[in-house]
């Protein structure tokens, strides 16, 4: 796309891939789509960042301040895209609309292009994923290896051995590739990649898309998953319950109406309608949905300057809320002149002069604002009640803070703390712009607090018992208090009602003290104190250490710790991580990059974790078939079974086992060496028995084991045969046998091999699959059962009596009838190999 930039002190166009970092670009104040990363130099934007994010809510990015202008503003603070997410317009993200001031154009310099960038980093994560290893491809590559050293073997002895029997060099150089090609099947790859493709499609049709398809294979092996909680657990929206306002020190009855009289010019309304994100985008009220939800509750109205306003005047113009006129009882009866004049006696507005932006790590937001006509400016405070409550004067947190937060997080509500300040009159606008956010959030008056209700989604509940009856453990992971994340952990039965929860309170080291972890149960940890924990760490009724996971199912206790004693552990009790995350079911207050490092704790305690937030085998042995009889097998018959048996659609529902995780386990090893052992069996067995024919004998072109053609047809066909020569011996008693043995063998181990439970719904449900198997039964049939010279030439078979077609057919069925049994038996746990091999050794 084509934009301007600042060269030589002259604006210029250019093309974006042009753009290089040191850039000085303009921003169109109808918005564009960024094409690189840059820092907000001047003027503000709206940004839609649901492209990187997920999040549709826009939001609101400042410039970068000026250290000529605001020294201690940034004092010797380094530019960093991920610490001043604020002030940065990433790639690929939509700028909404933007605003300046005094004229001043909408400036940002370049800092990132191409795969530097945000959405760079991003198309190369999907692009060449982090890699995997998984003990399944592990297994497979030994797999392969070990074909390349059977197919090795065979090669040299092929070449070895023509060379002594003198055979000519073309010869030795086709046999020794044909037994490459023979021992490596050429439907290997395809038989591997087959599976993967037809899971992706299914799974894109119900609305589910994977950046990283070998990942699919493992999917079955989960067996925890990670939930976020607002907006996966409960519902997206919040609704506002009702407010518990604080006066001397103490806790005012519960209020559910917000918009009343007596609260109209509150300094707790105040808070509401100032301390937020909120902006507007074509006239409509936007922002982030908890926001929302408290503005539009105390009904106020929020004004931003115009365009042609910020173009004239600095930023002196701010962001102005107010109460509707509907709010004001005098307004209700009063004339069009009283009107007038009751508008200019009771205009009440508080302009929003400086925000704090929301941090997740501070989990806190601050503005200043100002009343109009008051010459000292207020600053509100609102976040996380316990993080609010440190903040502010000790004398005006209520003594009952701890009993009454318990009170509304146990019953799953989230509650908002609000703050206030009055500051100094000696700070003026511009010092405002300067100053540092701690010295504004400190000594603050506690206010009270917010209480929103967050219902569970309908189906959560529904969706962790199904997941529980597959022995999958669900851990929450959430930025949300502690008690409030626990109480919604036992209203979705994450936690059922008769296990006992411990709460991890881990302190780091302080006044040269050792770091200590103090155990509370969830029930009195609002009563507890740091000096009289609930519990002594040698009294902790949980068996830590467990011989397996399934000892962990009879558990009924669980941890649960914030983000701050998660960091704690981890930095000072590292021997306790892989104990604590066995049990842990509840992290409350957990940062980003803190959900990260839980997830890799949990995968070092061999778990397969699902985090969840807003093949066919060739078991033929290797026998000397003819070129057309290979063909068949691999076109015709192992390509099509492989491409349709995988498109069995999966169980309607998970169940408690799980898929082996490796191709050399137990159960899958038992099975497939059952199946070639049975299908080398039956083919020995062919190749003897028909050696005891009566009419057997080596194989001539004079040859006739049967008669079915006429004796003139036989004496013609005798003539051809006398100008072959079959220097393969391709055309001989004991190959015919074979192939159709073999041949069946593929078919009857694709049946088996595709049963349905407990993973995949049963096989005649594969439409595809069913019908192509039917065909090539109905084939070889008629070629068996049916010969003519047609068949019999083009797969290089010879003709033997119909007693002896009939026998063949006999070994097909008993070979089935033992596949199936066999499977069955394995099926169930009860692997024959592995009972018979005591005995053996």
């Amino acid at each position: 796309v084509n934009l301007f930039v600042f060269l030589y002190l002259e604006i210029e166009e250019i093309l974006s891939t042009d753009l290089v970092p040191g850039d000085i670009m303009l921003i169109p104040s109808n918005g564009t789509i960024m094409p690189c990363d840059a820092v907000l130099l001047s003027g503000t934007c709206i940004v839609n960042e649901s492209m990187l994010t997920g999040e549709s809510v826009p939001v609101t990015k400042i410039n970068l301040p000026n250290p000529s202008e605001y020294p201690k503003a940034t004092g010797d603070e380094i530019y960093s895209p991920e610490a001043h997410k604020r002030h940065t317009l990433f790639c690929g993200t939509n700028v909404i609309q933007t605003r300046f001031y005094t004229g001043e154009l909408v400036k940002a310099l370049v800092v990132r292009t191409g795969f530097n960038t945000a959405k760079g980093q991003l198309v190369r994560s999907i692009l060449y994923p982090k890699p995997t290893d998984f003990k399944l491809y592990r297994d497979a590559y030994w797999f392969l290896l070990s074909l390349v050293v059977v197919a090795g073997i065979g090669f040299i002895y092929t070449i070895v051995n023509s060379i002594l029997n003198e055979v000519p060099a073309h010869t030795i150089v086709i046999e020794s590739l044909d037994i490459i090609t023979i021992t490596v099947p050429p439907a290997l790859p395809a038989a591997m990649t087959a599976g993967i493709v037809y899971a992706q499609r299914r799974l894109k049709k119900i609305g589910i898309f994977c950046i990283s398809p070998q990942r699919i294979n493992i999917c079955g092996q989960l067996n925890l998953v990670c939930f976020d909680k607002t907006g996966t657990l409960t519902e997206d929206g919040l609704d506002l319950w009702g407010i518990r306002r604080v006066e001397n020190a103490r806790f005012l009855l519960p209020e559910e109406r917000v918009c009343s009289e007596s609260l109209l010019k509150s300094e707790f309304i105040a808070c509401m309608a100032t301390c937020h994100s909120l902006t507007k985008i074509e006239g409509v009220l936007s922002g982030d949905p908890l926001d929302l939800k408290m503005f539009e509750a105390i009904g106020w109205i929020l004004e931003e300057a115009t365009e042609e306003e910020t173009a004239l005047h600095n930023r002196i113009m701010p962001t102005v809320v107010r109460p509707s006129k509907q709010l004001f009882p005098e307004s209700k009866q009063a004339t069009n002149q009283e009107m007038e004049l009751f508008e200019l006696s009771t205009s009440y507005e508080i302009g929003i002069v400086r925000q704090f932006p929301f941090s997740s790590v501070l989990q806190r937001m601050c503005v200043i604002a100002r009343i109009l006509g008051e010459k000292r400016m207020d600053a509100y405070m609102k976040g996380a009640p316990e993080v609010i409550a440190s903040l502010c004067k000790q004398e005006t947190v209520p003594v009952d803070f701890e009993s009454v937060l318990e009170e509304y997080t146990k019953q799953g509500f989230r509650v908002i703390a609000l703050a206030h300040r009055k500051l100094e009159s000696k700070l003026t606008w511009h010092k405002v712009q300067t100053i540092n956010r701690d010295a504004i959030e400190s000594n603050m008056d506690f206010m009270g607090l917010i209480i929103m209700q967050n219902k569970l989604k309908q189906e959560t509940p529904a969706v962790l018992e199904d997941l529980h009856k597959a022995n999958i453990r669900t851990v929450m992971v959430t930025g949300d208090n502690m008690l409030t994340a626990i109480s919604v952990a036992r209203d979705c039965r994450m936690i059922l009602p008769q296990d006992k929860v411990i709460i991890a309170e881990a302190l780091p080291p302080k006044d040269g003290q050792a770091a200590r972890i103090n155990w509370h149960y969830a029930d009195t940890f609002a009563r507890c104190t740091s000096s009289s924990p609930a519990i002594n760490s040698e009294d902790i009724p949980v068996k830590l250490v467990h011989e397996s996971l399934e000892d962990l199912q009879m558990t009924k206790y669980h941890f649960a710790m914030n983000g701050k004693s998660f960091a704690v552990i981890l930095e000072h009790f590292q021997d306790l991580v892989p104990k604590l995350v066995l049990h842990g079911t509840v992290f409350a207050r957990m940062a980003p990059d803190q959900k990260t490092q839980l997830v890799e704790a949990l995968q070092n305690v061999d778990y397969y974790v699902g985090m969840c937030g807003d093949g066919a085998n060739d078991c033929g042995i290797l026998s000397n078939l003819g070129d057309h009889q290979f063909l068949f097998i691999d076109l015709a018959i192992i390509l099509v079974v492989v491409f349709t048996m995988s498109l069995n659609p999966a169980w309607k529902e998970l169940v408690a086992r799980r898929p082996p995780s490796g191709l050399i386990s137990g159960p899958l090893l038992c099975s497939v060496l059952s199946q070639i052992i049975i299908c080398l069996a039956f083919q020995t067995f062919g190749f003897l028995w028909v050696k005891q024919q009566p009419w057997f004998e080596r194989w001539t072109p004079e040859s006739d084991a049967c008669n079915i053609w006429d004796a003139t047809n036989i004496s013609s066909a005798h003539s051809g045969n006398d100008t072959l020569d079959d220097e393969h011996n391709i055309k001989n008693y004991e190959n015919t046998t074979l192939f159709f043995i073999s041949s069946f063998q593929y078919l009857i181990v694709a049946i088996v091999f595709s049963k349905g439970k407990p993973f995949r719904q049963p096989c005649y449900k594969n439409f595809l699959f069913v019908t192509s198997v039917v065909v090539l039964y109905v084939f070889l049939f008629f070629i068996m059962l049916h010969p003519s010279e047609l068949t019999d030439t083009s797969f290089e078979l010879v003709c033997v009596p119909y007693e002896w077609r009939l026998r063949i057919l006999i070994i097909v069925i008993v070979n089935a009838i033992v596949s199936v049994l066999m499977e069955v038996r394995n099926s169930n746990g009860k692997c024959l190999l592995l009972s018979l091999s005591p005995r053996l050794l």
